[in-house]
C-alpha cells in the first residue's frame, strides 16, 4: 500500500491545519490507519489512530481534545484535524496503515512508512 501524507505547513500558535493521508494500491476500507509524528531530535511517537470502520479512535494525551481523526472511505483518505496548535506540535507527521481492524500504536511495529508532511508552529 502506498501512503501519501499532505496538508502540513507553517502556522502560528493557536492555529489549525488539516492533514490528509491518502492510500492507494489496496482496498482502503481494509486498513486501520495511524498518525505518528517525529520532532527534531526526538523519537517518532504515536499521535492518533482509527479503525477500519472508523468506529474506534484514540489519541495521545498530548493532543487529546485538540486533534480529531476521521476517515472517508469513498475518498481513500484519513484526515487529522489539528486545532489549537502549539510550538511543541512542530514535527514531521506520518501516517501508517495496517491491514487489520486495529491500528498501529508503536512505531517499531510499522514496516513501511510513507513520506511525511512537515508541520511548523511558530510562537
Amino acid at each position: 500500500v502506498q501512503l501519501q501524507a499532505s496538508g502540513g505547513g507553517l502556522v502560528q500558535a493557536g492555529g489549525s491545519l488539516r492533514l490528509s493521508c491518502a492510500l492507494s494500491g489496496r482496498t482502503f476500507s481494509h486498513y486501520a490507519v495511524s498518525w505518528f509524528r517525529q520532532a527534531p531530535g526526538k523519537e517518532r511517537e504515536f499521535v492518533s489512530g482509527i479503525t477500519r470502520s472508523g468506529s474506534v479512535t484514540s489519541y495521545a494525551d498530548s493532543v487529546k481534545g485538540r486533534f480529531t481523526i476521521s476517515r472517508d472511505n469513498a475518498k481513500n483518505t484519513v484526515y487529522l484535524q489539528t486545532n489549537t496548535l502549539r510550538p511543541e506540535d512542530t514535527a514531521v507527521y506520518y501516517c501508517a496503515a495496517r491491514p487489520s481492524s486495529g491500528y498501529y500504536t508503536k512505531p517499531s511495529d510499522v514496516s513501511s512508512w510513507g513520506q511525511g508532511t512537515l508541520v511548523t508552529v511558530s510562537s
